[in-house]
This record gives C-alpha cells, structure tokens and sequence, in this order.
C-alpha cells in the first residue's frame, strides 16, 4: 500500500505542486484536502502518513494558520523544507470570444496569492469584487464550472490542463523573486535525498521576569558562529503582550553545538522546543 501524502486542495493547487517536487524517494498517494488545517489534523489523526502546507512567502511573510497549528495543536515534525517558484496567472473559462479585462467582474483566489498580485488587480482591475477563498484550485474550480459568468480566478497554470480555462494574462505576480516556503510533517521519517543545506527549527519561550531574555537567547547562538536565517515572535495565545519565537538555524542537530546552546537558553529560564531538524531544497524557476 502506498503512503499517502496530504496537501492543500482540490487538484492544481501550489501545494500540489509542490507535493509533486519535493524529492521523496518512495511513491506516494496525493490526496487533497480543502485547508491546511484539514491537511495538518489528517496526519496527526493518521488519515495520511504526511502533509506537505507552506509556511511563508517572500512576499507576504508567514502563513499563520500553518505556524499556528504546528505550535499550538499538532506535534508534528519538520521532515524537510522545498522554496517552490511561484508564478500567478489570471485565469478565465473558456469561451468563443475573449473575455477583456474590462469585463470581469469578480476575482477570486487564495488571500496570499490576491496579496501577491495586488498592483496588477488594483491596476486591471478596479472594477472586479475579490473574493477570498480556501486555494488557488478551487478558485479555478468555481470559475470554470460558471463559464457564462465573466469571473476569472488567479492562480497556477496548471489548473487550465485539470479545467477547463484559459490564461488571461500571465505572470500577474507583483514581483519576479516570488518563492514559498514549504514544510513536509509527518509522525515517522522518510527517505529523502542529502542536501547541501540543513535547517533545524525550534519554537523558544522567555521566561517573564528576565529583562533582556532574548538578547541572551540569540547571544548563545552569537558566539558560537551559529548563523540564524529566521527569527518570528508569535503570540503565545495566553494574554496580549505575551509571545514566543520561533528560530530557523542554519544546521542540522548536532552532538555539541546546538545542544550546548540550547543548555545555555534554558539555563536562564527559557523554554526551547525542537520542531524539526531537516534538508532544505530550492527548486529552480526554470525546472
């Protein structure tokens, strides 16, 4: 039987995408579902084996419902990271005549992929209603079955082979060096590839009555030349001003270095816990 892998739906999403790039060495059963909640409470349930949801954008930062979820209501680990080049397109049904610009009336899609194409909208179209809704591909799904309505729907451009739609304008996306972040989770480890980089996540809470706890925090990491790609504070969902961080550090655990850091956090009264020690891979926009 073969291991199934969860990721955001229905089919055409970027998530697919992505679950479909990401270089797991055994065969998988892709199976959609309609958030990334959903996706991420199938494989703490054991619906699926793992979960592949994007975590932040080069545009639009971090994807809160993911960081979220994985901090306060699954325990789930970071199995491996892909950056997936992310390209946007306007997409209409297919028609006799070409549907203008000037005719659409409602565009609809996932709110990062609306944020990432924001000039284009506010520029092409000023006359559209936005619509938010769960994924690109079902965005595309609603379009494509309302072929009379001029409605059109933004996302990848795999959705006009899966429906049928046609691509409007491609390359609508407000900036060119437009990547997500994705993070593969799941319960039990997996054959993946060697990378030439490796991350390790961890979630770090400071203690409330230790003036400068972070200086302190990122002081231990500092001095042992151990470079950190990502710092994010978060609320801790206890009271307003209260919040944790979470720290992406540039190597994988180790025997000495990163255990002794950690020591040194929680010696002061932090609390650090480990989210994931795993590869990262980019995927090239021209692959």
């Amino acid at each position: 039987m073969l291991n199934k892998l969860a990721f955001l739906g229905p089919r055409g999403t970027f998530s697919e995408e992505a679950a479909r790039s990401i270089p797991i060495g055994t065969p998988m059963d892709y199976v959609p579902y309609p958030s990334i909640i959903e996706v991420l409470n199938a494989v703490a349930k054991d619906e699926v084996n793992y979960g592949i949801v994007p975590i932040e954008n080069s545009i639009e930062g971090t994807v809160n419902s993911t960081l979220d979820w994985l901090i306060h209501e699954v325990d789930l680990p970071i199995l491996a990271e892909l950056a997936l080049p992310i390209t946007q397109n306007l997409l209409v049904a297919k028609r006799d005549q070409p549907l203008p610009l000037s005719a659409i009336t409602r565009v609809m899609s996932h709110p990062q992929a609306i944020a990432q194409s924001f000039h284009f909208i506010r520029e092409n179209l000023p006359q559209a209603v936005v619509e938010n809704v769960n994924s690109t591909a079902l965005a595309a799904q609603t379009v494509s079955e309302h072929p009379d309505e001029p409605w059109a729907a933004i996302g990848t451009r795999l959705n006009a082979d899966i429906y049928p739609l046609e691509v409007a304008q491609p390359h609508i996306q407000d900036f060119s060096n437009n990547y997500t972040r994705f993070v593969l989770v799941g319960k039990e480890p997996i054959e993946l590839p060697v990378s030439d980089r490796e991350k390790t996540t961890i979630q770090v809470i400071l203690p409330e009555d230790f003036p400068g706890a972070l200086y302190q925090v990122l002081a231990a990491f500092a001095w042992r030349k151990i470079n950190l790609s990502r710092l994010e504070s978060r609320p801790t969902k206890k009271g307003l001003g209260s919040y944790f961080f979470v720290i992406d550090i540039e190597q994988k655990m180790d025997d000495v270095l990163l255990p002794g850091a950690f020591a040194e956090i929680e010696a002061i009264g932090c609390q650090v816990r480990q989210l994931g020690t795993y590869p990262f891979y980019l995927q090239k926009v021209n692959s």
